[in-house]
């Protein structure tokens, strides 16, 4: 099967920047580009029937529009649209199976009800095998962001960060000719905080022993992708705010997600649901083992 970005599309202006967003990546890296919509009463494709009387209309339409932009930004690019009679979630899921990725929209929501993105995202990003890449409308008038501030930012653990993880971002980076930036965060003890701040030995030590291994575990993607700058960052802060942090502005945020995890069936772990919930540019769910 040849491969695809699939984006999910629902008329919101959350899916249209999604979809956007998904055929900018598609034609970076020689894709094709899936425009799903599901719907579970689509009804069967008959012959043809006029438009008054077809039950698939607003459907069709909402499609063909997405697709008559997309083509008018990206003259190039293969665009196939796909209708499905089912519920979103389900057939999102069958795309990830058959997809490079799947990009869907997400709503820009604050403080508690950030913790809410609707009944189809969530259990997409918890469950996909494939990476799966969140993307919130832009507000209008939303300034661009500096060009030294625009990088891929990845999650990056000292103790083994997965390659899937590390590959998607670096890859992700080399196509859009950004930098990476991999930050690594990590909460301070009790014992070790002041009333005006952390302590500097504690600070100092710690610093110096995590940069050494943050070197080390970048060496290999360094060295598969040279053509990719690389930066990183290390913080005396959760791994869930730094990363969150570091990502403003940035074009893409990569966080990771275990495979069958035992638990809630949609759960995840903190750094990717701050990063979904908080996160304001694109933000990408890699899972691995």
């Amino acid at each position: 099967m040849q491969p695809v970005v699939t984006v999910g599309l629902d008329g919101s202006p959350e899916s249209l920047a999604a979809a956007r967003w998904a055929a900018e990546e598609a034609g970076r890296r020689k894709l094709t580009l899936r425009l799903l919509h599901a719907l579970p009463t689509l009804a069967p494709e008959p012959a043809r029937l006029p438009a008054e009387v077809d039950q698939n209309y607003w459907a069709k339409r909402l499609v063909d529009t997405a697709q008559a932009e997309l083509r008018a930004r990206h003259p190039g690019l293969a665009i196939d649209t796909s209708l499905v009679a089912d519920d979103a979630e389900h057939a999102l899921l069958q795309a990830a199976s058959e997809s490079e990725m799947v990009v869907v929209g997400s709503r820009g929501l604050e403080s508690v009800e950030s913790y809410f993105l609707g009944d189809v995202s969530m259990p997409v990003v918890a469950r996909a095998e494939r990476p799966v890449v969140l993307v919130r409308a832009e507000p209008r008038n939303a300034r661009r962001a500096a060009a030294a501030e625009r990088s891929v930012v990845v999650t990056l653990k000292l103790r083994g960060s997965p390659d899937d993880l590390l590959d998607f971002a670096f890859r992700t980076a080399a196509v859009r000719k950004l930098p990476v930036l991999a930050v690594h965060g990590r909460s301070v003890p009790l014992r070790a905080r002041t009333p005006w701040g952390v302590d500097h030995g504690f600070s100092e030590e710690t610093t110096r022993g995590a940069q050494e291994q943050v070197s080390k575990a970048l060496l290999p993607w360094r060295e598969k992708y040279p053509r990719v700058d690389v930066a990183d960052s290390i913080r005396l802060e959760s791994p869930a705010k730094a990363v969150v942090q570091a990502a403003e502005g940035a074009s893409l945020l990569v966080v990771g997600r275990r495979r069958h995890r035992a638990g809630p069936a949609h759960y995840l772990g903190p750094v990717a649901q701050a990063a979904v919930h908080h996160g304001r540019c694109p933000v990408a769910v890699v899972a691995h083992d």
